[in-house]
């Protein structure tokens, strides 16, 4: 059974993707600055309050994960797929989103940050309020 507190002690791409693997769906407040999870399935985990700030995300499936709060700043989410992700509050200035698949992604217009000329609305996602 998948464990229901925050593995607070990853430090790299390879523990987080080992302990999603072995079943761990809660890293809350992880910090993965400049981290390479190119290609990483992290579908349905909880990644709020974590820090991927200059992470590369692309290709990522990140699919239904919980990202609220995230710093992902200048991070590279180009083709990764957050369909139905919260988005909520996150910091996505200044991030890659090229050919990223966002439909249903749940953001906040009061508090989630998009980079300049991004329209959530065209990028098929739904405002929380």
């Amino acid at each position: 059974m998948a464990e229901s507190n925050s593995i607070s002690s990853i430090d790299s791409a390879a523990e987080l993707l080992q302990a999603y693997l072995a079943g761990h769906r809660n890293f809350t407040g992880v910090s993965l600055v400049a981290s390479d999870l190119s290609h990483a399935d992290l579908k349905g985990a909880d990644l709020s309050y974590v820090d991927f700030s200059r992470a590369n995300l692309s290709h990522a499936n990140l699919r239904g994960a919980d990202l609220s709060y995230a710093n992902l700043y200048e991070a590279d989410l180009s083709q990764a797929d957050l369909r139905g992700a919260m988005l909520i509050g996150s910091d996505l200035r200044n991030t890659i989103l090229e050919s990223a698949n966002l439909q249903q992604a749940d953001y906040d217009p009061e508090v989630t940050q998009f980079p300049h000329n991004f329209d959530p609305t065209k990028a098929g996602m739904r405002s929380d309020r």
